[in-house]
């Protein structure tokens, strides 16, 4: 072979290593390898300017709406966004990198009693201020920054007081209807709010003795909650007989005037309770007892 087709051949092996293996470029572009900054990641979320943390540019973040509980600064400390709400999960630290920062005058803490029930706690941010306020519309509001999610949406709405509002008691859960047979236990229960606190007293087919009296099978209890301002009562009535059906009222009442709130025991024999429960059973659930399928099917 003569040297001209040597270095022929040479030639032709060095420019297809050349198309195989271009010098620092990429397929189909005369960009540098070499020039590309990997570690640059555009923002897909579109809520925060963060392409390059040291690059801020104000003008490019975007506007942040809906906050009701005010702004906080991005993970870059470059743009605002919406700060969590109260019970939402937030980050411990100021990094704002997972659950975000807590919005204004909130902090984020971890509920040291969800220990006590077994659970893993997470940080949740809560009220700084645990104080109640009245609003001007009357209503009670447990802490600031309830009154102020509010507001956000409640044009015209300010600060009244501090303290909850005074008012005439409300029941937020008043006794249900409630039917059992004899021999057996029932309890009915009365939830109220109102500031001042009420007092709960139950009486029976609109009779003006306050129970439980001198019935040794009737008790009453109650307790503070389950949230501020609010009583708990129970009625409770131990070994049912047919004398006890009738209607129970719970009255609240304090300095500003009372409310009242009525549910109707039934007391059944067991044969009539049996009745009682299907006929139920069929009406709530559209379920038949079973028959006997002797006849044809199909």
């Amino acid at each position: 072979m003569s040297w001209g087709r040597v270095i022929l051949v040479l030639l032709v092996l060095d420019l297809r290593a050349g198309q195989s293996f271009p010098n620092n470029k990429l397929d189909g572009s005369d960009e540098d390898v070499n020039g590309i900054d990997f570690d640059k990641e555009e923002d897909e979320t579109g809520g925060r300017n963060e392409t390059q943390c040291d690059q801020c540019s104000p003008e490019l973040c975007p506007v942040a709406m809906g906050c009701r509980a005010g702004l906080v600064l991005d993970s870059c400390g470059c743009c605002s966004e919406c700060g969590n709400l109260e019970g939402q999960p937030c980050d411990l630290d100021s990094t704002n990198s997972f659950y975000g920062l807590c919005g204004s005058d909130l902090q984020c803490k971890i509920d040291i009693s969800d220990l006590g029930l077994g659970e893993v706690p997470e940080p949740q941010c809560m009220c700084k201020f645990q104080e109640a306020v009245c609003g001007s519309d009357g209503r009670t509001y447990m802490n600031i920054c309830q009154f102020k999610e509010a507001a956000y949406s409640t044009a015209g709405l300010n600060v009244q007081g501090n303290g909850p509002c005074r008012t005439v008691p409300l029941i937020k859960v008043p006794p249900h209807n409630l039917v059992n047979v004899t021999g057996s236990r029932v309890a009915f229960l009365c939830e109220v709010f109102a500031f001042p606190m009420a007092l709960i007293e139950w009486r029976k087919d609109g009779n003006d003795v306050i129970l439980p009296g001198d019935d040794p099978h009737i008790s009453v209890q109650s307790r503070g909650g389950p949230l501020k301002y609010e009583l708990s009562s129970w009625l409770q009535i131990e070994g049912l007989a047919p004398g006890d059906a009738g209607t129970y009222r719970c009255v609240a009442h304090n300095a500003l005037g009372s409310v009242s709130a009525s549910a109707v025991l039934g007391v059944l024999g067991p044969d009539e309770m049996n009745a009682f429960l299907s006929e139920n059973m069929t009406e709530m659930f559209g379920y038949d007892q079973p028959r006997d399928y002797d006849e044809d099917y199909y």
